[in-house]
């Protein structure tokens, strides 16, 4: 009678050598999935009027989640980051969106985020450092949110 076989197990390098092949096919379709990658930017149908300065720090600070002129790094097309990037464009556009200040918007809030250091969000500015604004520019930008008229 034949002695049963039996597998050797496997070498920490073989069972790495797997995670990382089976991590570079999961990368790979990733990149099937077509979402995030549009990059759709809308008419810009109405700015608020800005106070002097106060557009040159949102521009630089918010307007790639917050306006219809996101500029879109390269990264922007490869999965996952992809999916993470048109999820925050999404969700800063609809939360306050520059480009459509025609259809309503109000400053005041988005002084207070600002103020508080929520926005811009720090991994947004590990990203783009120009984002990151000083303690004097959160300021003025502040005071040219809270001084923009409503949105008609």
């Amino acid at each position: 009678m034949a002695a049963p076989h039996t597998r050797k197990p496997l070498t920490p390098w073989q069972v790495l050598t797997r995670i990382a092949a089976a991590l570079v096919v999961l990368f790979l379709v990733a990149q099937l999935v077509p979402y995030g990658r549009s990059h759709a930017n809308a008419a810009v149908t109405g700015e608020p009027a800005w106070p002097a300065g106060g557009r040159d720090l949102a521009v630089r600070a918010c307007y790639d989640c917050h306006s219809n002129v996101t500029t879109w790094p390269w990264y922007s097309n490869i999965a996952p980051v992809s999916w993470l990037t048109q999820r925050d464009v999404n969700e800063g556009r609809g939360w306050l969106n520059f480009s459509e200040w025609n259809r309503g918007g109000s400053g005041a809030e988005s002084a207070a985020t600002v103020l508080s250091g929520k926005m811009p969000p720090v991994y947004y500015t590990w990203a783009h450092p120009r984002a990151a604004l000083s303690a004097a520019e959160k300021a003025q930008l502040a005071r040219a949110l809270q001084a923009l008229p409503l949105g008609q």
